[in-house]
């Protein structure tokens, strides 16, 4: 008898436990909205950090560019006993100049491991100086951002000598 009052009483606990469980099947208007109000409140605060990291990623990239550069540039003086004149430019690097007669141990092949200069992650050309303003030898930098001279954030020039 005892044992047939157990089973009658795990028959009711499992006939209310469906009662119970139907009455919550889905979730509530109300916690779907809080939900989506703390979506929002995380995405509000998460979109504007990683909407900066392409532009800190490409002034990362300009700077290492620009510091392969140098050991190219080091490289041909190496070798050469000078660095390219402006008119020259980069080109020297992966080019021998035209009026290369004094250039008799320009590295056949260039300076640069895959033969072609790179240029800015804005898609315009480094800007090589020789001899430089800011440094006795050359300056080298990115105009950034905006391809133009000067700037702040962004826009700023990626610089050789800072």
């Amino acid at each position: 008898m005892i044992y047939l009052s157990a089973t009658k009483k795990k028959k009711r606990d499992s006939q209310s436990d469906k009662k119970h469980s139907s009455t919550y099947d889905g979730f509530t208007l109300i916690e779907l909205m809080v939900v989506i109000v703390i979506l929002g409140i995380l995405a509000a605060f998460v979109v504007p950090k990683l909407t900066k990291r392409p532009e800190d990623a490409r002034v990362v990239k300009a700077k290492v560019e620009i510091s392969n550069l140098e050991q190219a540039l080091e490289l041909y003086y190496l070798d050469n006993g000078r660095y390219p004149e402006t008119d020259q430019g980069l080109r020297a690097l992966v080019a021998k100049p035209g009026s290369g007669d004094d250039l008799q141990n320009w590295r056949e092949g260039g300076y640069l491991v895959k033969g072609k200069l790179p240029d800015d992650p804005w898609g315009s050309p480094y800007v090589y100086v020789s001899p430089g303003v800011n440094n006795a030898d050359y300056d080298l930098y990115s105009r950034g951002k905006n391809g133009e001279e000067g700037g702040e954030g962004y826009d700023a020039d990626i610089v050789n000598w800072e």
